[in-house]
């Protein structure tokens, strides 16, 4: 066994020197030590920036559990009113990509607290609605608010927590990211039941005040750097590019096809946009997004294994909800309270997560995370409609416990692997590639779930080789989390 390493960092700086403190294990990543404790105020500042992200994700499955009521008090059609959704969607991948710049610009901590007062008051405007035009409206000033916020606050705790405290620190921020989903389908039919839809929207305005005032006390609020004009034709490429493979890639749930004009022509283009941008961004001293970060091989290696991962996890989320509503027949309520084990799985395991990933680096728990989710799956492509309960249940926390072990150990290794000025831009590309390859996995579901209906086979028999899609989507993950272990090593 080789003799391990120290290094302490210097007071004051991001560079190490020799001298004792943190010790380098056999696996080539920096295990915590005394020097490595989480200051309070790092906690204090994940503690702001999950207001944001409960908000953001609880408001996704609230808003889509309640199409249908919004739609018939609006009086709108289904068509109209699934753009509440899309909207929001696509405004997502527009921000996201000039998110970076705006950071480097007004600093990130401001870009955080402007986005949630954006995404506070569209929430009262959104409940306020008088027509179904004008909720989409406002949805999708929402969805830029959106996109601001999410990678701003997580840019925000990388810089604060630094590379050797990111796995725990993302570990517990990741907590409202597991849980709210789960928890989305529970609360969104309890509100329904007793409220009117509107309560959907209000329930944003209690985080987002408490979330501001707390902003406003504890985050870094230091002004920008010069950063040159915006580079509005590679916002248009990248912006455009990305909801367009994403809006594409959803229309394949309406008719579970890939070759109607809606899905393959905006993928096209928006593939075509999104090479445009690259080959400018190639050539310019400051690009929208600094593209040439993907020539770190650690960071290269972890957006792509974090590209499957998002793909086995967003197709997850969907599968499971349906699994019980539509295969089993069960109320929105009892379907959230299914999944309440799936969520509590994961809310126990993301801390956890978090130590190993600081302790032994992102790739291997990520190795184990996705094939751990592969094998947890697996078995919902075998049980019958008369499946055991307690089984059912079991396998739900132990696929919850699996994806916390899956996902947020790539995010981690991606942040860390880049100097903190970097960061803005990478938190730009992580959610920009994992929304993509969640979109991905979504519609890779919804094809197999409607050509299972149009040849005829059992419901069933669709819902099994949907699980086992999901599987195949999560070895493959854990197979490219492979080459960013083998990076950390080398």
């Amino acid at each position: 066994m080789t003799q391990a390493r120290t290094d302490t960092i210097a007071p004051g700086s991001g560079s190490t020197v020799p001298g004792a403190g943190s010790t380098v294990s056999e696996l080539g990543t920096a295990a915590p030590a005394e020097s490595d404790k989480i200051p309070a105020h790092v906690w204090r500042t994940a503690a702001v920036v999950v207001f944001g992200a409960i908000m953001g994700m609880l408001d996704t499955s609230l808003v889509n559990i309640g199409l249908h009521t919004i739609g018939a008090d609006l009086d709108a059609s289904l068509a109209t009113i699934q753009w509440v959704a899309s909207g929001y969607l696509l405004a997502l991948g527009v921000s996201l990509t000039i998110c970076g710049w705006l950071g480097r610009r007004f600093g990130v901590g401001r870009v955080w607290l402007g986005a949630l007062a954006a995404f506070t008051i569209t929430s009262v405007a959104c409940a306020f609605a008088p027509t179904a035009g004008w909720l989409i409206a406002m949805r999708i000033l929402q969805g830029l608010a959106a996109g601001l916020m999410i990678p701003a606050g997580q840019t925000i705790l990388g810089q604060a927590a630094g590379p050797k405290r990111m796995g725990r620190v993302m570990g517990v921020v990741g907590i409202a990211v597991v849980g709210a989903p789960a928890l989305g389908p529970t609360i969104g039919g309890l509100m329904l039941a007793n409220w009117s839809w509107q309560w959907l929207f209000l329930i944003n305005i209690p985080f987002g005040l408490i979330g501001f005032g707390l902003g406003l006390r504890y985050l870094p609020m230091q002004g920008g750097a010069a950063t040159g004009g915006l580079d509005l034709p590679s916002l248009i490429l990248a912006g455009g590019g990305v909801s367009a493979v994403v809006y594409g890639l959803s229309e394949i749930g309406i008719d579970g096809s890939f070759t109607a004009p809606t899905v393959w022509l905006p993928v096209l283009l928006g593939l075509a946009a999104l090479a445009g941008f690259i080959a400018r961004s190639r050539t310019r001293t400051r690009p929208l997004l600094d593209i040439r970060m993907f020539s770190n091989r650690v960071f290269a290696a972890a957006n792509s294994a974090s590209f499957f991962s998002g793909a086995s996890m967003f197709s997850l989320m969907l599968l499971l909800p349906l699994y019980f509503q539509v295969l089993h027949g069960d109320s929105l309520i009892r379907t959230g309270v299914s999944l309440i084990a799936y969520g509590a799985g994961g809310a126990i395991t993301l801390p956890l997560g978090g130590r190993l990933t600081d302790r032994f680096g992102g790739g291997i728990i990520a190795v184990g995370g996705n094939l751990a989710v592969a094998l947890a799956v697996l078995p919902f492509a075998f049980l019958g409609t008369d499946a055991n309960i307690v089984l059912v249940q079991l396998l739900l926390f132990a696929a919850g416990v699996a994806t916390a072990l899956a996902g947020m150990p790539l995010v981690s290794a991606a942040y860390a692997a880049v100097r903190p000025d970097q960061l803005p831009d990478a938190a730009a590309f992580v959610n920009i590639l994992q929304r993509v390859g969640g979109a991905i996995g979504v519609a890779v579901i919804a094809v197999i779930l409607s050509r299972a209906t149009q040849s005829g086979w059992s419901l069933l028999s669709g819902y099994h080789l949907a699980f086992a899609a999901t599987a195949a989507l999560s070895l493959t993950a854990s197979t490219a989390s492979t080459i960013l272990r083998r990076h950390q090593r080398s």
